[in-house]
């Protein structure tokens, strides 16, 4: 196997400084434009006014979470590395505004699991075409070849963030 592909070397390292920084700037300039959440606002604005963004990211929680299995209040505070006691409140805002509802597991009637309702699927159905239309918007003048090449290395980019990411969580817990 080629050593320099399982053990990068300084040199490597420094080859590609230039892209790397370049990719680092470009993280900081979109993080400062989608801290903005405008996806999110225009979605909350065409089907439910009066929500917050983190109504939307709890959803998005409930999405994810749903394809493992059951979603408890526990799973989506754990998704959104957020205290169980907030998690458990914006449910209950959400479940007010008939967004979500809280039923008995299936496979264990004693616990609480968190669904959408079908509002709750029209506002996700609502952010996804917004999010497909703007980066539509953002892609349209590129080639099909383009846009797939960069949405196959922005998958793989990001996998690796999270692993990265999860890694380094993992590391400083284990110190802890």
């Amino acid at each position: 196997m080629n050593e320099s592909l399982t053990n990068p070397t300084e040199t490597d390292a420094e080859t590609h400084e230039p892209d790397i920084l370049r990719i680092g700037q470009s993280m900081t300039r979109m993080r400062l434009m989608t801290g903005r959440r405008l996806i999110g606002r225009l979605a909350i604005q065409s089907v439910a006014p009066g929500l917050e963004l983190s109504h939307l990211d709890v959803l998005d929680a409930v999405r994810r979470a749903h394809e493992a299995g059951d979603v408890t209040v526990g799973t989506i505070a754990e998704m959104m590395r957020i205290d169980p006691s907030r998690a458990s409140r914006i449910v209950a805002e959400m479940v007010g505004r008939n967004i979500l509802r809280r039923k008995a597991s299936q496979a264990d009637a004693r616990r609480i699991i968190v669904v959408m309702t079908p509002l709750g699927q029209r506002l996700l159905s609502e952010i996804r075409a917004q999010k497909l239309a703007f980066v539509s918007e953002v892609v349209k003048d590129w080639k099909p070849e383009e846009i797939e090449a960069f949405g196959e290395l922005f998958e793989k980019f990001i996998s690796g963030f999270e692993s990265v990411f999860e890694a380094r969580v993992k590391d400083i817990a284990d110190e802890a």
